[in-house]
């Protein structure tokens, strides 16, 4: 008799919760307090990376034999960083920045499992129309802006100020399910499909 494997999504957020559950994969969720800070001299793609390490590797000390999933999310533009706004000023300020121009969200993606931990990262470009100030502020009250990287989510409403992208749509939504499903086969996790 196999044994049975428990994945485990080191995330409290309810888009990566809903991409997961929409696979029909069992799975609990335990969200991770781990401190998001980082260098700012590293490359995009190694700042999510460790973010999604530190997330999973502070779950899976005390989950035994189970495959913890952490994640994280950012939006780069002209060298810049940005995560979720603090303030609606900050928000705007954003969405300013973005309008009319091509920037790139990358997700990184830990799975600890098997006292491992295996890293990999997605990133799409994502081109906005040209926002008028009214544009921004007409979004910035709908209240979604606030709990995102780059102020918008590309799910919701924010979905009006997306012209193009190029990649895979759930990268930017903050987890890249399908690479995701190959990578956990890949560590031992068995997909029903």
């Amino acid at each position: 008799m196999t044994q049975k494997q428990t994945l485990i999504l080191a995330s409290s957020s309810p888009r990566r919760k809903e991409l997961l559950e929409d696979l029909r994969i069992s799975f609990e969720v335990s969200s991770s307090d781990v401190d998001e800070s980082f260098d700012r001299s590293l490359a995009p793609e190694e700042v999510v990376m460790d973010l999604a390490k530190r997330k999973a590797e502070s779950i899976a000390a005390d989950k035994g034999n189970a495959f913890i999933v952490g994640a994280d999310t950012i939006v780069f533009y002209q060298g810049i960083i940005l995560g979720k706004p603090e303030t609606r000023e900050q928000a705007f300020s954003m969405l300013k920045l973005l309008s009319g121009s091509t920037h790139s969200v990358y997700t990184g993606v830990a799975i600890a499992a098997n006292g491992s931990c295996l890293q990999f990262y997605e990133k799409t470009d994502v081109l906005f129309w040209e926002l008028t100030d009214d544009d921004i502020n007409n979004y910035l009250d709908t209240g979604e802006p606030f709990d995102k990287a780059g102020a918008y989510g590309i799910q919701g409403v924010g979905r009006i100020l997306v012209k193009k992208i190029t990649g895979d749509y759930f990268t930017v939504v903050g987890l890249p399910i399908s690479r995701l499903m190959r990578e956990l086969k890949a560590v031992g996790f068995s997909i029903p499909y």
